[in-house]
């Protein structure tokens, strides 16, 4: 990591905890809404469907195969459905009040503002990030973590969404960085580890949940803790 200067960690999945934020909030809304009476008579069953679409649809969105109105229109029309739940019975503000509520949530991996105090005294750090706009501010904001970052760059802000090159190139221009002294830390393996490594930028895998790493994949981390020793 010689002559590193600048950082880029993603947002979702790798500070940010992005299931465990979801699961409190489907757990609220499936009490809100009674999610019970309409036939989902277990809530890890419907959380575990919802995480799954949703999943799917975020890499097809990060690849650009739909939009961001797609993506949230069918997450949970194609969850209610594989749960034998009719379309015309979901209730209708449902998406907008995950929407509302979820980012408002503020659990971060284990260790996060510990290991970004740490950093930021070594380092610049930014945010790059595929979320919506709205949704990442609000993240960011409540979850106290704008003090760490020089800047946040949004994929909606700038038109494009990792793993595209462009992102990468205009990140790295705002920031006066040069690829040889920055690195991308993420936990997405097409839209972080190979978006960077596509680039040419150095990258970690944040990898959490220890599934398999490819070979050509050359740093990985589990914890974010593990940071401080690496760095």
């Amino acid at each position: 990591m010689q002559n590193l200067k600048h950082i880029f960690f993603d947002l979702d999945h790798t500070i940010w905890d992005f299931d465990r934020n979801a699961h409190e909030t489907l757990t609220e809304l499936y009490g809100n809404y009674n999610l019970r009476e309409l036939g989902l008579h277990s809530c890890d069953d419907f959380i575990s469907t919802y995480t799954a679409h949703n999943h799917q649809l975020w890499t097809q969105y990060h690849l650009g195969q739909i939009s961001k109105a797609e993506l949230r229109a069918e997450r949970f029309k194609k969850t209610f459905i594989e749960l034998g739940i009719e379309p015309e019975k979901v209730p209708a503000q449902f998406e907008d009040d995950y929407v509302s509520i979820s980012p408002t949530k503020t659990n971060l991996f284990d260790g996060a503002t510990e290991v970004l105090a740490y950093l930021q005294e070594k380092y610049h750090l930014h945010i790059i990030s595929n979320g919506f706009k709205e949704t990442t501010l609000t993240k960011m904001h409540l979850s106290g973590l704008n003090p760490y970052f020089k800047n946040v760059f949004i994929s909606e802000d700038v038109g494009v969404n990792k793993p595209d090159k462009a992102i990468f190139a205009h990140a790295l221009s705002k920031a006066d960085a040069q690829i040889h002294e920055s690195i991308m830390i993420g936990d997405s393996l097409e839209a972080d580890i190979r978006g960077a490594q596509n680039f040419g930028m150095k990258a970690i895998f944040f990898n959490p949940l220890k599934v398999a790493k490819p070979e050509d994949v050359t740093w990985e981390i589990n914890s974010l803790k593990e940071l401080i020793n690496h760095f």
